[in-house]
């Protein structure tokens, strides 16, 4: 297998992830998404039309988007799964990781974040300002979601999910940019428990080929 990645891309790293707990070895194409690299024609005609990271490619089938991606890992690799079986808990991790894949992530993307500055003129301070609302926003709402499931020490019992798959790369952002995360306890538990894992810590971005320091 192939992973077109970019090693700061949260969406690569949810991949990455994945691939880990499922013990699958690939190779990492790298897509600096930062110079551009994934709106090249030859990129878009030939791996992703959607011009973005990451792309799977497994044989001779290619996938883009990372809960597709996930879902299919699922479904060829079943073991660990990461999307439950079981109809409630799979509703609830579904739940979980869209609320960060759908309301949090979108809007902080770096071509949303770049939009800002160059079309619309904001300043670095309003920028800083824009994503820690939206960050403070969308985890107010996981860190209920964590209350109500009372689980542990994972995001959803003792094994880790597509909950925790997309948790952990949210918060890693997070923390880069500077937010201040001391409210949203169980987030910050998960995510240090989560690290501890060989699968988590190997995915990192400062341990990826195509790290940039």
């Amino acid at each position: 297998m192939q992973l077109h990645s970019f090693f700061n891309s949260s969406t690569s790293y949810r991949v990455r992830i994945a691939l880990g707990l499922k013990g699958l070895d690939y190779a990492t194409l790298p897509v600096n998404i930062r110079i551009g690299e994934h709106r090249a024609p030859e990129y878009v005609e030939n791996v992703n039309p959607s011009a973005s990271v990451p792309v799977l490619v497994d044989g001779d089938f290619s996938l883009g988007q990372s809960l597709a991606i996930i879902d299919y890992l699922d479904q060829k690799y079943p073991e660990p799964r990461l999307i439950p079986l079981e109809s409630h808990m799979r509703a609830r991790v579904l739940e979980f990781a869209t609320a960060i894949s759908c309301d949090i992530h979108p809007i902080n993307n770096l071509r949303v974040l770049r939009y800002l500055e160059t079309e619309m003129e904001v300043t670095p301070q309003q920028k800083s300002s824009w994503y820690r609302y939206w960050i403070s926003e969308g985890l107010e709402s996981v860190e209920r979601q964590l209350e109500r499931a009372d689980a542990g020490p994972w995001c959803f019992g003792s094994k880790p999910t597509l909950a925790d798959v997309c948790l952990v790369p949210q918060i890693a952002n997070a923390l880069r940019m500077g937010c201040d995360l001391t409210a949203f306890e169980r987030c910050l538990a998960a995510y240090k428990h989560a690290l501890q894992h060989q699968a988590f810590d190997a995915a990192q971005p400062q341990n990826q080929p195509d790290y940039i320091a």
